[in-house]
């Protein structure tokens, strides 16, 4: 941490306050990878009770919350879980939009610490868009059962950013991770993230766009400099659109840039590198640092922690086995909704039936009109107890399994089985989830009367 309190600039750091700051009002934002624990941290730290599961439709909107700390009030932002920046789903875009141009006081990225190397591709790509980062290794109980240990000061070190290791649901790990928040956004510690050092290549390429792209787009968007001119170079059409639409200035039919991006090309073609081949270094080298960087910091008791892991994955994601497998356990999933649900649910439909004649008996005790009756036995109670007694059953018990399911990491290994399947049709195999869950409701039309 005294690296990171020493990079104070010499009272020339531009201050981030504005009229909310008056009130000590400080906005943070929460990324990282899905399934590493982001939503059990964003619960833990504002007391919002929000569902952890990452499949497309559930955390594609914001979900925001409060915390004090101090005299200081947080508003945390839990964007979608995504592995990358440069991808293209929808609550991918939506977290990129988010850190590009929603204006953030600190980002929080929480990693994964049995994974960290994967990891760090989020926090280096982040790394080229905000300098107010800190690094939230999460799991930590995880590791420990897999007999991995981290050198958090190393890494802090090598990242150039505060890192802290919290397993989210220890309020006392919170409370240190709110602290470094805290103190990021009072300007007590200001991080200078260490940037991932492409290949030469690649840095030549951004050398030559740069100063075309800091002459092209707005000073209020110097963060993005760096990072639009990564897309240029890499033909990342979609992306760079997405930025035009943003900022309101068409990058890509600008002059300047398509002869700078024809200039690049030339030399690439001399020196025999396909530019198709760029984002391939790109990614390519930020892998390299985060290998580079997790041979440094981890520890490991045993060098096949995670075989266990890598044989259930092998099986259950087999091109044989996998498939099969997967309509195997929806199966059994669907038959003990489907089978279970008549017993309850006939149980439910006889005590409110029998509940009925006592109700009945009552209003009629009391000389109530019988339109007033019909209205309300006929109409309220049959209505809703019929309602209660065919659907409560079958989501009493489909929905527990499938968060069993979720719980289990076996969810995600359905998406992967499924995305060549649903790639076809436009879609990805995160949508075979919400489909599936589609059939909770479905499960109701085949109660035994």
């Amino acid at each position: 941490m005294e690296l990171l309190n020493s990079s104070k600039k010499k009272g020339n750091t531009q201050k981030r306050f504005n009229s909310r700051y008056e009130n000590n009002i400080y906005t943070v934002t929460l990324a990282g990878n899905p399934n590493v624990g982001k939503s059990t941290i964003f619960n833990g730290l504002t007391g919002l009770r929000q569902h952890t599961g990452n499949w497309t439709g559930k955390t594609v909107t914001y979900a925001t919350g409060t915390c004090s700390y101090e005299d200081n009030n947080f508003e945390f932002v839990d964007i979608p879980g995504t592995y990358s920046l440069m991808s293209n789903s929808e609550e991918e875009e939506i977290a990129k939009d988010h850190i590009c141009f929603n204006k953030t006081d600190c980002t929080v990225i929480v990693v994964d610490s049995t994974r960290l190397e994967r990891s760090l591709n989020l926090v280096y790509q982040i790394m080229e868009i905000t300098n107010n980062i800190i690094v939230c290794v999460n799991l930590l109980d995880e590791a420990q059962k897999k007999g991995i240990t981290i050198d958090f000061e190393l890494l802090s070190k090598r990242l150039g950013v505060p890192v802290i290791g919290t397993n989210g649901k220890k309020i006392k790990s919170l409370k240190k991770l709110l602290k470094i928040i805290n103190d990021v956004c009072t300007n007590k510690i200001f991080p200078t993230p260490i940037k991932a050092k492409y290949v030469p290549i690649i840095e030549e390429s951004v050398d030559m766009i740069f100063p075309t792209v800091k002459k092209i787009i707005p000073k209020k968007y110097s963060h993005l400099y760096k990072w639009i001119s990564l897309g240029l170079i890499e033909n990342n059409s979609k992306s760079i659109s997405n930025i035009e639409a943003k900022i309101g200035i068409n990058i890509l039919n600008n002059i300047e840039i398509k002869n700078k991006l024809e200039e690049i090309y030339q030399m690439l073609d001399k020196r025999n590198v396909n530019k198709d081949d760029l984002n391939y270094w790109i990614v390519s080298s930020i892998l390299f640092n985060s290998e580079n960087i997790c041979n440094e910091v981890c520890k490991f008791k045993k060098n096949d922690y995670n075989s266990r892991d890598k044989k259930i994955d092998k099986i259950l994601t087999s091109k044989i086995w996998g498939i099969p497998i997967m309509l195997t356990l929806l199966g059994l999933i669907f038959w003990i909704t489907i089978v279970g649900a008549n017993y309850p649910s006939q149980a439910l439909s006889t005590f409110f039936t029998w509940l009925e004649g006592y109700i009945t008996y009552g209003l009629e005790t009391i000389n109530t009109p019988n339109w007033l009756q019909s209205i309300l036995i006929d109409g309220v109670y049959t209505t809703a107890s019929w309602v209660i007694s065919v659907m409560l059953p079958p989501m009493a018990i489909f929905f527990p399994l499938f968060t069993l399911l979720e719980d289990l990491g076996y969810l995600p290994r359905v998406s992967f089985n499924l995305d060549s399947c649903f790639k076809k049709a436009c879609s990805s195999g995160k949508q075979a989830l919400t489909m599936c869950m589609g059939f909770g409701c479905n499960a109701a039309r085949y109660r035994r009367s």
